[in-house]
């Protein structure tokens, strides 16, 4: 992860995503990402690459034990801030996903990683730290960025208007590569701030959660919500084809054959 970047981002991203998650969030993503972490009450949860820690909160309030991990220190003081004014019991840590050792073996009962997998560099390393974390058949709950749909820079929108029809075409090239993105930040800064992506197809995936002893057990692709769909221009675009997917993970009780 390119820490830098993150650590000027974080006065923004605590002002954008707040309490609730910012539109994209609150009203496309985290639907389906709470839909598969379910019931969380009496559970041992991380919510790994935290942020400001607003899903953390949410868990807590649902009768979570909660333990968040971010590798930006500047977030990590920010979700600290508001666990301060608002004790809910979340513990917070520095570190970086790929590395945990402060968590031990077989904690927690769901891991929920957040639009973030994509965002580390050493992913593979991550979902190993998950699998250890997890108890015998605990879950592993995670959003990414579509990769079948969304790549920056060999990714985006076509909009044919032929009278009387409007056809939404979503363009995709090399789509099978590994490759490292740089995200613009508009919003903040000028110029403005840049952050690493990495992009991976689907397969990639699903291979690398089985070698961690996972298993894919549901697939979601977030659909707009009525409050997205009026307030943001994508809205109807991405009612016909998702730009994240959420995938829900089990640890099996025992090693997957090779």
């Amino acid at each position: 992860m390119d820490i830098t970047s993150w650590e000027r981002l974080a006065d923004w991203w605590d002002d954008h995503l707040g309490d609730d998650g910012d539109l994209w969030h609150r009203s496309l993503i985290d639907p389906p990402v709470f839909k598969l972490a379910g019931d969380v009450s009496g559970q041992q949860v991380l919510d790994l690459a935290c942020g400001n820690g607003y899903i953390s909160r949410r868990f807590a309030r649902a009768g979570a034990t909660v333990v968040g991990v971010d590798g930006s220190a500047a977030i990590v003081e920010r979700a600290r801030a508001r666990e301060a004014r608002e004790p809910l019991g979340v513990t917070y840590h520095v570190a970086d996903a790929a590395h945990l050792e402060m968590l031990e073996d077989r904690a927690f009962d769901l891991v929920v990683c957040n639009m973030a997998l994509m965002d580390i560099a050493d992913a593979a390393s991550a979902i190993k730290e998950v699998s250890r974390v997890l108890v015998s058949q605990g879950r592993f709950v995670a959003s990414i960025a579509h990769p079948c749909f969304d790549k920056m820079e060999t990714s985006g929108w076509a909009i044919e208007r032929v009278y009387p029809t409007t056809t939404i075409w979503r363009k995709m090239s090399r789509y099978r590569e590994l490759v490292v993105e740089h995200v613009p930040w508009p919003q903040v800064g000028d110029p403005p701030i840049i952050t690493l992506a990495y992009h991976r197809p689907l397969s990639w995936y699903f291979q690398t959660f089985r070698a961690a002893g996972l298993v894919v057990a549901a697939l979601e692709e977030p659909e707009p919500t009525e409050e997205f769909l009026a307030k943001d221009q994508q809205g109807p675009w991405i009612a016909e084809i998702p730009l994240h997917c959420v995938f829900e993970a089990w640890k099996l009780g025992r090693p997957l054959p090779k």
